[in-house]
């Protein structure tokens, strides 16, 4: 990046991100029009409603233009959004809070996947179910420790194999 642009780096709420927090503070040195920042990242966001989004904001400090790079959501988003919740367990270790099908889990994966490490679909889901673990939210009723090995035993290869794209 050249000293003619400013990135910003933020954490939004999907379709309803505001100029406070720390939005106003970074960008209003830069000149951009804030109004305008807001309104883009509301329109690109819109599919993450009710979720955390994060968005880079690239200032052009000469012309006061922007772009925006918009990321993926936390895996735990994805899930809480698929189980319906606002929020995880406080002791994952013996409270569940919610429950997602196999199919709910293979829709955050997807969604996930251009961020995860993971080569197949499977793996992605096995990367889910992890975060699940801390999250006190089952599979199917299962814990997720269970559905990563029924994973690895192939288990579920003919729904994985049918959903991989």
């Amino acid at each position: 990046m050249s000293s003619d642009t400013v990135t910003v780096d933020l954490l939004v709420d999907g379709g309803k991100a505001t100029p406070g927090g720390a939005m106003g503070p970074a960008l209003g040195p830069t000149g951009v029009n804030i109004k305008q920042v807001v309104d883009e990242i509301n329109k690109q966001t819109q599919a993450y409603k009710g979720m955390k989004v994060p968005v880079t904001v690239t200032v052009f400090k000469k012309t006061r233009e922007f772009t925006l790079s918009v990321g993926i959501p936390p895996a735990s988003a994805l899930i809480l959004k698929e189980a319906g919740l606002s929020k995880g367990s406080g002791t994952p270790n013996t409270e569940v809070v919610g429950n997602i099908t196999f199919q709910q889990l293979i829709n955050a994966a997807k969604a996930k996947w251009p961020d995860l490490t993971a080569a197949t679909l499977g793996a992605a889901c096995k990367e889910l179910l992890g975060t699940m673990v801390c999250m006190g939210i089952t599979c199917d009723g299962k814990a997720p420790r269970v559905v990563q090995k029924e994973i690895d035993e192939g288990l579920y290869a003919d729904i994985l194999s049918e959903n991989e794209e």
